[in-house]
């Protein structure tokens, strides 16, 4: 395993910037978020830790990229941010989430509630789910998994001509596989800072999506008939728990980060880092790090305490006591679905830690 320190004054200056204008506008911050945002470059800081790489694999070995400091996110001449006229983001369900209505209902309304919580500050809107027939994209059986994907740069431009006149960004969320072109084998997701446009798919963090039991193989006989969209009828979905959860909501979150202007993540322990496999996204912390929590409150204007607040109270609103449907034995009907929040309980200790800082 290798750690990626960074001194103390490279953190400083990638996180406040040697341009004049842009540290009178640090000093500006509330000095309650400039306390906590200081933790970047304190060494002996339990908050904000630094990246450990653990093989050759992982994203920043085979994927060198010059990192963002604030300035140049800044200074970043193709960055959109929020307008009065383009402040929403949007997101399309394409296929089923959950193999019941009622289930693939409640979780785009989890992944709406997160985003705006992450988000805050703008309004987050659900656009009518839709089958992967609507959107023309071109699918396939991957040699490896044998299971279905669809081609994401397709998506991308379905939800292209989609997009709503007041809206920042529109996002598509799948529990269907994704390629982006012939010769790659997968991608979590693709997104575009341009069109204002992503798609991110799910599929692979249900527990079984790598075992050889997994229900989503298509088999040979099926392979050679694969000729139109009725592959996809009663596609299987994994089944709905909070560690499936918590990756969704980390894969959006940092997929949409991208849309702001927020390149990978090189500084420190952060959400923008990238990934190259399941287990280095799983490492990834579900927050920022100083530098980029800086970067997004630029775009967004967001207050920090309220911010953190909005995250605890997604994490605490759950039904508590309510009997657990599952996807084994749940139906259509007024079901109360209770939000399973297990897998975030150490990320809402992380937060209440970074409010104690804040609010001294």
């Amino acid at each position: 395993m290798k750690t990626v320190r960074h001194s103390e004054q490279t953190l400083r200056t990638a996180l406040i910037s040697k341009n004049p204008a842009l540290v009178s506008q640090y000093e500006k911050l509330d000095a309650a978020e400039r306390r906590l945002m200081n933790e970047a470059f304190r060494p002996a800081s339990d908050l904000f830790g630094p990246i450990t790489l653990h093989s050759q694999s992982d994203w920043i070995t085979s994927h060198p990229e010059p990192p963002q400091d604030f300035e140049e996110f800044f200074n970043d001449p193709s960055r959109k941010t929020p307008s009065r006229e383009k402040h929403r983001i949007y997101i399309q369900c394409i296929g089923s989430l959950g193999n019941t209505r009622i289930i693939s209902e409640e979780y785009v309304k989890w992944l709406k509630g997160y985003c705006e919580a992450f988000f805050y500050g703008l309004t987050v809107k659900l656009l009518e789910p839709v089958p992967v027939s609507a959107t023309g994209c071109a699918f396939r059986v991957n040699d490896s998994t044998k299971n279905l994907q669809i081609h994401a740069g397709h998506i991308l431009h379905f939800l292209k001509k989609k997009k709503p006149e007041d809206a920042f960004c529109i996002v598509g969320v799948t529990m269907i596989d994704l390629y982006p072109r012939d010769s790659w084998n997968f991608v979590f997701g693709q997104a575009s800072l341009t069109d204002g446009v992503g798609i991110f798919s799910f599929a692979r963090y249900g527990g079984d999506f790598y075992s050889s039991s997994y229900k989503g193989k298509v088999k040979a006989s099926q392979r050679q008939s694969l000729r139109d969209y009725s592959a996809f009828d009663n596609y299987y979905t994994p089944e709905v728990t909070s560690v499936l959860l918590l990756r969704s909501c980390k894969t959006l979150t940092h997929e949409i980060g991208h849309i702001f202007g927020l390149r990978h993540c090189q500084w420190l322990a952060c959400l923008m880092q990238g990934s190259n496999h399941l287990e280095e996204a799983d490492r990834r912390p579900l927050d920022l790090c100083p530098i980029c929590l800086r970067k997004l409150q630029c775009a967004i204007g967001f207050n920090i305490v309220e911010r953190y607040q909005a995250l605890v109270r997604w994490i605490d609103d759950e039904s508590a006591g309510t009997p657990r449907v599952t996807p084994k034995h749940s139906h259509d009907g007024n079901v109360n679905l209770p939000k399973p929040v297990e897998a975030f309980k150490e990320w809402k200790e992380w937060i209440i830690k970074c409010l104690a800082v804040v609010q001294k």
